[in-house]
Protein backbone atom coordinates (compact mmCIF):
# COMPACT_ATOMS: atom_id res chain seq x y z
CA UNK A 1 0.00 0.00 0.00
CA UNK A 2 2.79 2.46 0.79
CA UNK A 3 4.67 1.89 -2.23
CA UNK A 4 1.49 2.29 -3.94
CA UNK A 5 0.57 5.27 -2.46
CA UNK A 6 4.40 6.30 -3.31
CA UNK A 7 3.67 6.08 -7.11
CA UNK A 8 0.76 7.92 -7.04
CA UNK A 9 2.35 10.96 -5.45
CA UNK A 10 5.16 10.96 -8.14
CA UNK A 11 2.66 10.47 -10.95
CA UNK A 12 0.85 13.11 -9.24
CA UNK A 13 3.70 15.71 -9.13
CA UNK A 14 5.14 14.52 -12.80
CA UNK A 15 1.43 15.77 -13.96
CA UNK A 16 1.64 18.73 -12.06
CA UNK A 17 4.80 19.45 -13.75
CA UNK A 18 4.23 18.90 -17.23
CA UNK A 19 0.67 21.09 -16.66
CA UNK A 20 3.06 24.02 -15.29
CA UNK A 21 6.29 23.11 -17.13
CA UNK A 22 6.16 26.64 -19.09
CA UNK A 23 6.33 28.02 -15.16
CA UNK A 24 8.97 26.10 -14.08
CA UNK A 25 11.52 26.81 -17.32
CA UNK A 26 10.41 30.77 -17.04
CA UNK A 27 11.62 30.38 -12.99
CA UNK A 28 15.17 28.07 -14.02
CA UNK A 29 17.18 30.75 -13.76
CA UNK A 30 16.15 32.64 -10.86
CA UNK A 31 17.01 28.75 -9.39
CA UNK A 32 20.14 28.87 -10.94
CA UNK A 33 20.80 31.69 -9.73
CA UNK A 34 19.71 31.18 -6.22
CA UNK A 35 22.22 27.97 -6.20
CA UNK A 36 25.05 29.44 -7.29
CA UNK A 37 25.16 32.49 -5.25
CA UNK A 38 23.18 31.34 -2.19
CA UNK A 39 23.42 27.76 -1.60
CA UNK A 40 26.81 26.98 -2.84
CA UNK A 41 28.63 29.49 -0.80
CA UNK A 42 27.26 27.58 2.45
CA UNK A 43 30.31 25.82 2.06
CA UNK A 44 32.43 28.36 2.97
CA UNK A 45 30.93 28.87 6.29
CA UNK A 46 33.47 26.08 7.60
CA UNK A 47 35.66 29.11 7.82
CA UNK A 48 34.20 30.59 10.61
CA UNK A 49 35.35 27.83 12.99
CA UNK A 50 38.42 27.63 11.36
CA UNK A 51 41.97 29.78 11.60
CA UNK A 52 42.00 30.28 8.22
CA UNK A 53 45.25 30.68 6.32
CA UNK A 54 45.73 32.26 2.54
CA UNK A 55 47.89 28.84 1.65
CA UNK A 56 45.90 25.99 3.53
CA UNK A 57 42.54 27.58 1.77
CA UNK A 58 38.97 26.66 2.88
CA UNK A 59 39.39 22.54 3.50
CA UNK A 60 43.46 22.74 4.44
CA UNK A 61 42.91 26.11 7.31
CA UNK A 62 43.15 24.24 11.16
CA UNK A 63 40.14 24.05 13.25
CA UNK A 64 39.60 26.50 16.44
CA UNK A 65 36.15 25.89 17.23
CA UNK A 66 34.66 29.16 18.35
CA UNK A 67 37.55 31.45 18.61
CA UNK A 68 36.50 33.91 15.79
CA UNK A 69 33.23 34.42 17.63
CA UNK A 70 34.86 34.89 21.36
CA UNK A 71 37.30 37.50 19.44
CA UNK A 72 34.26 39.64 18.15
CA UNK A 73 32.03 38.91 21.85
CA UNK A 74 34.95 40.07 24.37
CA UNK A 75 35.60 43.75 22.06
CA UNK A 76 35.15 46.80 23.40
CA UNK A 77 32.93 47.54 20.72
CA UNK A 78 31.22 44.45 20.39
CA UNK A 79 27.95 46.58 22.26
CA UNK A 80 28.30 49.50 20.92
CA UNK A 81 28.05 48.05 17.11
CA UNK A 82 25.34 45.86 18.26
CA UNK A 83 23.58 48.66 19.50
CA UNK A 84 23.41 50.68 16.66
CA UNK A 85 22.90 48.02 14.29
CA UNK A 86 19.55 47.64 15.83
CA UNK A 87 18.47 50.62 16.68
CA UNK A 88 18.96 52.11 13.29
CA UNK A 89 17.27 49.09 11.66
CA UNK A 90 14.18 49.45 13.84
CA UNK A 91 14.33 53.00 13.17
CA UNK A 92 14.50 52.59 9.31
CA UNK A 93 11.91 50.15 9.53
CA UNK A 94 9.17 52.12 11.25
CA UNK A 95 9.69 55.47 9.54
CA UNK A 96 10.02 54.17 5.85
CA UNK A 97 6.80 51.72 6.63
CA UNK A 98 4.65 55.16 8.25
CA UNK A 99 6.00 57.50 5.19
CA UNK A 100 5.57 54.76 2.53
CA UNK A 101 2.08 54.48 3.51
CA UNK A 102 0.77 58.17 3.84
CA UNK A 103 2.59 58.84 0.27
CA UNK A 104 1.13 56.12 -1.15
CA UNK A 105 -2.61 56.62 0.03
CA UNK A 106 -1.63 60.06 -1.30
CA UNK A 107 -0.53 58.75 -4.63
CA UNK A 108 -3.88 57.12 -4.76
CA UNK A 109 -5.67 60.67 -4.84
CA UNK A 110 -3.97 61.88 -7.90
CA UNK A 111 -4.68 61.45 -11.73
CA UNK A 112 -2.97 59.24 -13.64
CA UNK A 113 -0.38 61.58 -15.31
CA UNK A 114 0.22 63.13 -11.82
CA UNK A 115 1.11 59.36 -10.51
CA UNK A 116 3.70 59.18 -13.00
CA UNK A 117 5.39 62.29 -12.51
CA UNK A 118 5.51 61.13 -8.64
CA UNK A 119 6.16 57.75 -9.20
CA UNK A 120 9.78 58.76 -10.81
CA UNK A 121 10.81 61.69 -8.49
CA UNK A 122 9.98 59.46 -5.66
CA UNK A 123 11.95 55.61 -7.37
CA UNK A 124 14.61 57.53 -8.75
CA UNK A 125 17.05 57.57 -5.78
CA UNK A 126 16.49 53.80 -5.13
CA UNK A 127 19.06 53.33 -8.25
CA UNK A 128 21.65 56.20 -7.00
CA UNK A 129 24.27 53.91 -4.99
CA UNK A 130 25.52 54.91 -2.04
CA UNK A 131 29.13 56.09 -3.59
CA UNK A 132 27.18 58.80 -5.43
CA UNK A 133 24.69 59.43 -2.66
CA UNK A 134 28.04 60.22 -0.49
CA UNK A 135 28.88 62.88 -2.51
CA UNK A 136 25.52 64.22 -2.61
CA UNK A 137 25.41 64.82 1.12
CA UNK A 138 29.83 65.45 1.24
CA UNK A 139 28.21 68.63 -1.13
CA UNK A 140 25.60 69.57 1.55
CA UNK A 141 27.68 68.83 4.56
CA UNK A 142 31.30 69.48 3.45
CA UNK A 143 32.86 72.11 6.40
CA UNK A 144 32.83 75.37 4.85
CA UNK A 145 32.08 74.79 1.23
CA UNK A 146 28.66 72.92 2.13
CA UNK A 147 25.58 73.98 1.43
CA UNK A 148 24.47 74.41 4.48
CA UNK A 149 27.43 75.91 5.76
CA UNK A 150 26.56 78.79 3.34
CA UNK A 151 23.43 79.06 4.39
CA UNK A 152 24.73 79.61 7.84
CA UNK A 153 26.84 81.74 6.94
CA UNK A 154 23.95 83.35 5.05
CA UNK A 155 22.07 84.05 7.87
CA UNK A 156 25.14 85.27 10.57
CA UNK A 157 25.42 81.39 12.14
CA UNK A 158 28.41 80.01 12.91
CA UNK A 159 29.46 76.50 10.56
CA UNK A 160 28.83 73.45 12.04
CA UNK A 161 31.37 70.86 11.81
CA UNK A 162 29.24 67.86 10.60
CA UNK A 163 31.82 65.16 10.10
CA UNK A 164 33.12 66.01 13.96
CA UNK A 165 29.97 66.35 15.81
CA UNK A 166 28.52 62.31 16.13
CA UNK A 167 25.15 63.18 17.99
CA UNK A 168 23.50 64.66 14.87
CA UNK A 169 23.66 61.93 12.73
CA UNK A 170 20.83 59.39 14.14
CA UNK A 171 19.12 62.33 12.18
CA UNK A 172 21.20 62.57 8.96
CA UNK A 173 21.30 58.93 9.04
CA UNK A 174 17.70 58.43 8.99
CA UNK A 175 16.67 60.80 6.51
CA UNK A 176 18.99 59.82 3.89
CA UNK A 177 18.03 56.45 4.31
CA UNK A 178 14.22 57.34 3.88
CA UNK A 179 15.01 60.01 0.91
CA UNK A 180 17.06 57.17 -0.84
CA UNK A 181 14.51 54.02 -0.04
CA UNK A 182 11.04 55.73 0.69
CA UNK A 183 10.02 55.18 -3.25
CA UNK A 184 10.45 51.52 -3.14
CA UNK A 185 8.16 50.93 -0.64
CA UNK A 186 5.99 53.47 -1.77
CA UNK A 187 5.43 51.81 -5.20
CA UNK A 188 4.68 48.18 -3.48
CA UNK A 189 2.11 49.75 -1.40
CA UNK A 190 0.38 51.52 -4.01
CA UNK A 191 0.31 48.48 -6.15
CA UNK A 192 -1.76 46.90 -3.37
CA UNK A 193 -4.13 50.01 -3.41
CA UNK A 194 -4.75 49.71 -7.12
CA UNK A 195 -5.72 46.18 -6.21
CA UNK A 196 -7.81 46.70 -3.86
CA UNK A 197 -11.77 46.87 -5.65
CA UNK A 198 -13.22 50.26 -6.00
CA UNK A 199 -16.67 48.86 -5.15
CA UNK A 200 -15.90 49.08 -1.95
CA UNK A 201 -15.07 52.87 -1.78
CA UNK A 202 -17.84 53.07 -3.72
CA UNK A 203 -20.21 51.93 -1.19
CA UNK A 204 -18.11 54.12 1.55
CA UNK A 205 -19.08 57.11 -0.30
CA UNK A 206 -22.65 56.00 -0.56
CA UNK A 207 -22.66 55.56 3.14
CA UNK A 208 -20.97 59.15 3.61
CA UNK A 209 -17.47 58.14 4.24
CA UNK A 210 -14.90 60.84 4.37
CA UNK A 211 -11.55 60.00 2.71
CA UNK A 212 -9.82 59.60 6.35
CA UNK A 213 -12.42 56.94 7.01
CA UNK A 214 -12.21 54.90 3.63
CA UNK A 215 -8.44 55.25 4.80
CA UNK A 216 -8.93 53.62 8.06
CA UNK A 217 -11.74 51.70 7.36
CA UNK A 218 -10.74 50.20 3.40
CA UNK A 219 -7.16 50.70 2.45
CA UNK A 220 -5.38 49.61 5.88
CA UNK A 221 -7.42 46.51 6.52
CA UNK A 222 -6.99 45.36 3.18
CA UNK A 223 -3.10 46.06 3.22
CA UNK A 224 -2.51 44.56 6.30
CA UNK A 225 -1.21 41.17 5.10
CA UNK A 226 1.35 43.07 2.65
CA UNK A 227 2.52 44.96 5.46
CA UNK A 228 2.74 42.36 7.79
CA UNK A 229 4.77 40.17 4.63
CA UNK A 230 7.34 43.13 4.15
CA UNK A 231 7.37 43.39 8.25
CA UNK A 232 8.35 40.13 8.85
CA UNK A 233 10.94 40.65 5.77
CA UNK A 234 12.74 43.28 6.99
CA UNK A 235 12.85 41.97 10.42
CA UNK A 236 15.18 39.11 8.94
CA UNK A 237 17.54 41.89 8.15
CA UNK A 238 17.40 43.57 11.49
CA UNK A 239 20.98 42.29 12.13
CA UNK A 240 22.35 43.16 8.70
CA UNK A 241 23.24 47.19 8.22
CA UNK A 242 23.66 48.67 5.07
CA UNK A 243 27.05 49.17 4.52
CA UNK A 244 27.22 51.75 1.95
CA UNK A 245 24.74 53.75 4.10
CA UNK A 246 27.20 53.42 7.44
CA UNK A 247 30.29 54.12 5.43
CA UNK A 248 30.22 56.39 2.35
CA UNK A 249 27.86 59.00 3.69
CA UNK A 250 29.67 59.38 7.58
CA UNK A 251 32.46 59.70 4.73
CA UNK A 252 34.35 56.59 7.34
CA UNK A 253 34.90 59.68 10.01
CA UNK A 254 36.38 58.37 12.97
CA UNK A 255 34.70 60.85 14.85
CA UNK A 256 31.38 59.67 14.61
CA UNK A 257 31.94 55.98 14.94
CA UNK A 258 30.23 56.27 18.18
CA UNK A 259 26.61 56.75 16.35
CA UNK A 260 27.66 55.62 12.98
CA UNK A 261 29.23 52.51 13.44
CA UNK A 262 27.45 49.17 13.14
CA UNK A 263 28.50 45.43 12.79
CA UNK A 264 29.10 45.71 8.88
CA UNK A 265 31.73 48.81 8.88
CA UNK A 266 33.33 47.28 12.09
CA UNK A 267 34.03 43.99 10.25
CA UNK A 268 35.55 45.77 7.38
CA UNK A 269 37.55 48.02 9.05
CA UNK A 270 38.86 44.65 11.22
CA UNK A 271 39.25 42.56 8.28
CA UNK A 272 41.09 45.53 6.12
CA UNK A 273 43.38 45.85 9.11
CA UNK A 274 44.19 42.56 10.90
CA UNK A 275 43.32 40.52 7.59
CA UNK A 276 41.27 37.89 9.63
CA UNK A 277 38.66 36.42 7.46
CA UNK A 278 37.45 33.79 9.87
CA UNK A 279 35.91 36.35 12.14
CA UNK A 280 34.38 37.96 9.67
CA UNK A 281 33.22 34.98 8.48
CA UNK A 282 32.18 33.84 11.89
CA UNK A 283 30.24 37.58 12.29
CA UNK A 284 28.52 36.94 9.48
CA UNK A 285 26.91 33.64 10.37
CA UNK A 286 25.80 35.29 13.48
CA UNK A 287 23.59 38.01 11.64
CA UNK A 288 22.04 35.19 9.96
CA UNK A 289 21.45 33.07 12.23
CA UNK A 290 19.82 36.13 14.55
CA UNK A 291 17.94 37.02 11.56
CA UNK A 292 16.49 33.75 11.04
CA UNK A 293 15.56 33.31 14.62
CA UNK A 294 14.21 36.67 14.20
CA UNK A 295 11.99 35.74 11.22
CA UNK A 296 10.43 32.88 12.88
CA UNK A 297 10.01 34.33 15.92
CA UNK A 298 7.94 37.49 14.17
CA UNK A 299 6.16 34.72 12.54
CA UNK A 300 5.12 32.73 15.36
CA UNK A 301 4.11 35.67 17.20
CA UNK A 302 1.72 36.81 14.30
CA UNK A 303 0.72 33.58 13.43
CA UNK A 304 -0.96 33.55 17.15
CA UNK A 305 -2.72 36.92 16.60
CA UNK A 306 -4.14 36.04 12.96
CA UNK A 307 -2.71 33.11 11.41
CA UNK A 308 -4.08 34.46 8.02
CA UNK A 309 -1.63 37.22 8.03
CA UNK A 310 1.25 34.77 8.71
CA UNK A 311 4.00 33.73 5.81
CA UNK A 312 3.79 30.08 7.09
Amino acid sequence: MKAQAAREGMAGKWNHFKRNKELFILSLPALIFKLIFSYLPLIGLIVAFKKFRFDGGIFGSSWNGFDNFRFFFVSDNAWRITRNTVLYNMGFIAITMVCALILAVLLNELSSKAVKIYQTALFLPYFLSWVVVGYIALAFLEQDRGLLDQLWKLFGQEPVSWYQEASRWPYILNGVNLWKTVGFSTLVYYAGIIGISPTYYEAAKIDGASKIQMVRRITLPLLTPLIIVLFIVAIGGIFRADFGLFYFIPNNASFLYSTTDVIDTYVFRALRTVGDVGMSAAVGLYQSVVGFILVVTANWIIKKINSDNALW
